[in-house]
């Protein structure tokens, strides 16, 4: 597959993921937003065009190009196992979303990437925009993680491509400001993370925010014990964001953000707090969906 083909399939699934979630949330929003909309919008989509130019520059962090060089060269476990093609997609498609579930975690608790990763929790309201919005630095280790994933995995193109538009899609659509009926969001809860799962990571307070990483299939938060349910607050008040962010960091600005893991008081700073100790109200695991 050339590049330019992966280039059209990957942002023609972008615009319509983003425009479709971006109308429905217009219409059936969830929740009331604290800031300036269309602001907010040009701020994040600003930095993911930034991070879009970085990684064109380093034309070597391509996990599709890298699973083409895998494949040629018979690198990976996937290379080595004789299967149907379908199956070998599937299989690196939730390997992948194992992955990067692992490196969500690790990016809570790891200081130095939690510098970084603190600027997509520094959002106040969350939309389609949020689920683009990564530092810069983030993006990238983010690529290399993925890069080395494909040389152990070894999979196609094809479905690190199929991965990358899912796993975009699933972001765009669980930080979306979209209310789903109940009925629905019980439903998807078995297969996909919702908006209203997601939510609760983002909280301010420590337990919750600790709680419910997956970005795509919810099962991992299932297996590791950290699915939270329901926040203790209501979807419609709960107050997401930092606890400890202070009107110096500006997080509000395209420079605060690109500023924000460089500034003093936070090269020490991670997460705090007791991730298993819950707010009253708050369930402590729960193995299937449950109703709020």
């Amino acid at each position: 597959m050339h590049a330019e083909q992966e280039s059209i399939i990957r942002l023609t699934s972008f615009i319509t993921i983003f425009v479709v979630m971006s109308l429905l949330e217009t219409i059936f929003p969830r929740r009331n937003p604290t800031q300036s909309r269309p602001r907010r919008a040009v701020r994040n989509l600003t930095l993911v065009a930034i991070n879009t130019f970085v990684l064109r520059l380093l034309p070597f962090l391509s996990a599709v190009a890298v699973s083409i060089w895998a494949q040629s060269q018979d690198i990976g476990l996937l290379n080595l196992i004789e299967g149907p093609a379908w199956l070998e997609i599937l299989v690196a498609v939730v390997i992948f979303d194992l992955l990067i579930f692992g490196q969500h975690v690790a990016t809570h608790h790891i200081p130095i990437l939690w510098m970084f990763h603190r600027v997509h929790h520094a959002d106040r309201d969350l939309d389609a925009t949020s689920g683009l919005r990564f530092h810069t630095v983030e993006i990238v280790f983010s690529m290399i993680v993925k890069c080395l994933g494909v040389v152990l995995l070894g999979p196609a193109p094809e479905a690190v491509i199929l991965f990358e538009i899912v796993l975009n899609g699933t972001s765009i659509f669980n930080h979306s400001n979209i209310c789903l009926p109940l009925w629905i969001d019980n439903v998807l809860r078995w297969f996909i993370v919702t908006p209203d799962m997601h939510r609760v990571h983002h909280s301010v307070r420590i337990a919750e925010a600790n709680r419910n990483f997956g970005f795509n299939l919810p099962w991992w938060d299932w297996i590791f014990a950290t699915y939270l349910a329901q926040p203790n607050d209501p979807h419609q008040t709960i107050a997401l964001g930092l606890p400890d962010s202070g009107p110096t960091e500006r997080p509000e600005t395209l420079v605060g953000m690109l500023a924000m893991p460089f500034r003093p008081r936070q090269r020490s700073s991670r997460p705090k707090g007791n991730t298993s100790s819950l707010s009253e109200g708050a369930s402590r695991r729960a193995p299937l969906p449950n109703p709020p």
